[in-house]
């Protein structure tokens, strides 16, 4: 599906993940729907492996087994790591759900140091092809008298990731439906949310 327009009430899914501790194997992964930043309309949820491989097809799952795929037109997930170093095909995700697939980041990442850090799992060279193949990293002001947010795009022209963003970032520089996932995963995993996304 091509992107092109993006109207107000532009259905999107933010993805985050939740608390786990060091004893556990699995973590949370919440999707939330919402139109726009305003309105919810679901959620959906799902577990992966810490420090795994396997969030791409769980989330590519999650999202073509929900009632709302019809609806939705593009993906907005907080960054590419996942329950700790499960890295994130963005450009696969796009391929198995055909939605945009935007990775929303509040500082520059330091690819460098992320690469760096495979080094310490296995599948090092898997890792590491995957935090690459996500592409450049782009910026955009999503609110005035605030930092910019950063993010890798796939399947979405900049441009149109741009608007994306600041349709959605409604009460704070991040993407609303990403902060309301965070706030859920958070709550549910630690009995109380956190309040920074």
């Amino acid at each position: 599906m091509k992107l092109r327009e993006v109207k107000p009430e532009i259905r999107v899914l933010g993805i985050d993940d939740g608390y786990y501790g060091p004893e556990d194997d699995r973590a949370l992964v919440v999707g939330v729907v919402m139109r726009g930043g305003q309105w919810i309309d679901g959620v959906m949820s799902t577990e992966v492996t810490v420090d795994g491989l396997d969030v791409t097809d769980r989330i590519a799952e999650m999202v073509n087994r929900s009632k709302h795929r019809p609806q939705l037109r593009v993906i907005l997930t907080d960054g590419i790591t996942f329950a700790g170093f499960n890295v994130l095909d963005i450009k696969k995700l796009h391929e198995e759900t055909g939605l945009p697939v935007i990775s929303v980041i509040k500082r520059r990442p330091d690819v460098a140091s992320v690469v760096s850090a495979l080094s310490n799992l296995d599948r090092t060279e898997e890792r590491r092809k995957i935090v690459l193949r996500a592409g450049p990293v782009h910026s955009v002001k999503t609110r005035r008298d605030e930092p910019p947010v950063y993010f890798q795009c796939a399947g979405v022209e900049p441009d149109v990731a741009r608007v994306v963003l600041k349709r959605t970032a409604t009460r704070h520089r991040l993407p609303e439906p990403i902060r309301v996932a965070h706030f859920i995963a958070t709550g549910v995993t630690k009995g109380e949310s956190s309040s920074d996304a």
